[in-house]
């Protein structure tokens, strides 16, 4: 059965790494605690928002596409694995509708960094900055987000039919 309409969740962490850059929605944000640990460039944000497009339509999660055992995917541009979970859904005949991702961190600080994490993922995804939604929150200092270990994000998808 084709839906018209449909919602996917995505959820992504990764731990703060030395010498890494700290991407956020395809931004780079300065952080004294590091950048993110991952095979890609680790954004968690971007990571989060592909696996709630392909969840929204029941595909494999960004790890099937994108195994860390493959090497070409070794510091891939998660803005790649982004537009990869937009080509499959198109091939199901889907397009984005809009998303609502919420970054939990107590470091670095996010807010002025929203407004041009919107403008790329939109360019990312096909659509007006308005279709994107990002939020931030802290972890009120509790568990691993709350001691800094890393950053943890959500989002969730609708999508629909082209």
């Amino acid at each position: 059965m084709s839906l018209e309409f449909r919602i996917g969740h995505g959820y992504d962490v990764h731990r703060f790494a030395q010498g890494r850059r700290c991407i956020l929605g395809g931004v780079e944000i300065p952080c004294k605690e590091g950048g993110l640990l991952g095979h890609s460039d680790a954004d968690v944000l971007s990571h989060a928002v592909a696996d709630s497009i392909l969840g929204a339509a029941a595909l494999p999660d960004i790890g099937h596409y994108f195994p860390p055992s493959d090497d070409s995917c070794k510091d891939i541009d998660s803005q790649e694995i982004v537009k990869r979970a937009v080509f499959e859904i198109g091939k199901l005949g889907y397009k984005v509708g809009n998303i609502d991702a919420t970054l939990i961190a107590e470091a670095p600080r996010i807010l002025p960094y929203v407004r041009a994490m919107r403008e790329v993922l939109a360019n990312s995804l096909g659509v007006s900055a308005e279709q994107v939604g990002i939020k931030a929150t802290t972890n009120e200092k509790m568990g691993w987000e709350g001691r800094r270990e890393g950053i943890g994000a959500h989002c969730v998808c609708l999508i629909v039919k082209k």
